[in-house]
């Protein structure tokens, strides 16, 4: 914290110099969420750093390991066919895709298979798609912002998931090849983005700002279902609902092929 040293910091949580010291080195595992909260409201930290300061706060829990793998349940999926008027996606505590809508992986990313989130080889990864897949990173009208909210997040879920194997990679492995990510990472900024607006430049239908909410699962908790609308009467309403018509004209073009392809297998 610029401008405020070890002594203050401790006297304004309360806690002893030697105390603070030891807690900040990681050589104290036992403070009490009443210190962890002392502290927050002496660093004046918003609500995600500090949930983010108990989370390091916690003793680790068992080596590092490979979590199980997510999947969308089938009752999500079923609500993101019902949403058609909106783009929607499910995504996993890496911000995997696990489950997508037609208008949702259109607004997304068109450019790739729409059955790639049901398996787990080929499911897109937004933060992996937003730093190395040029597609995407043209997508955005204001992509350094997007770039500080992805970070932020990583760092969030990172504190929240110490023996997560996979995110730990993941980090490693954008850190390895975008310079962007290692830049922001070193900030060490959190953030837990639930809700705002995103500013699209999309190939197809223009530009156009979207507001976003993204809705924890109750059962599924590291699940997320991320909703997206327009304003409306607005610019981006019109976008949205051509890019609807888009989307019905291709699955109309491909329901006309297939049926034209069987109808020559019978023959």
């Amino acid at each position: 914290m610029p401008g405020l040293r070890r002594e203050e910091l401790a006297l304004l949580a309360g806690v002893s110099t030697a105390y603070y010291t030891r807690l900040e080195q990681g050589q104290c595992l036992t403070a009490s969420p009443g210190v962890l909260d002392a502290l927050a409201r002496a660093l004046d930290l918003n609500d995600a750093e500090r949930a983010h300061l108990h989370d390091l706060a916690r003793p680790a829990r068992g080596p590092a390991r490979t979590f199980r793998g997510e999947t969308a349940h089938p009752r999500i999926r079923q609500l993101l066919a019902a949403v058609g008027s909106a783009p929607a996606l499910v995504l996993g505590r890496r911000h995997d895709v696990l489950a997508w809508n037609s208008l949702g992986h259109a607004l997304l990313a068109g450019h790739l298979d729409a059955e790639s989130p049901r398996t787990t080889a080929r499911r897109p990864c937004l933060p992996r798609m937003l730093f190395l897949d040029r597609h995407t990173r043209e997508l955005y009208a204001d992509w350094p912002d997007e770039v500080r909210k992805c970070v932020a997040y990583l760092r969030l879920v990172a504190g929240r998931h110490r023996g997560d194997r996979a995110l730990a990679a993941l980090i490693g492995e954008l850190a390895m090849r975008s310079q962007e990510f290692a830049e922001q990472w070193s900030r060490r900024q959190v953030r837990d983005c639930t809700f705002g607006t995103k500013h699209f430049h999309h190939p197809l239908v223009g530009t156009l700002s979207l507001e976003y909410e993204m809705l924890r699962l109750p059962d599924r908790p590291d699940q997320q279902l991320a909703l997206y609308s327009a304003a409306p009467g607005s610019p981006a309403q019109a976008a949205l609902r051509l890019l609807t018509d888009l989307v019905h004209e291709e699955g109309r073009s491909r329901a006309s092929n297939r049926s034209a392809v069987e109808g020559g297998g019978a023959r």
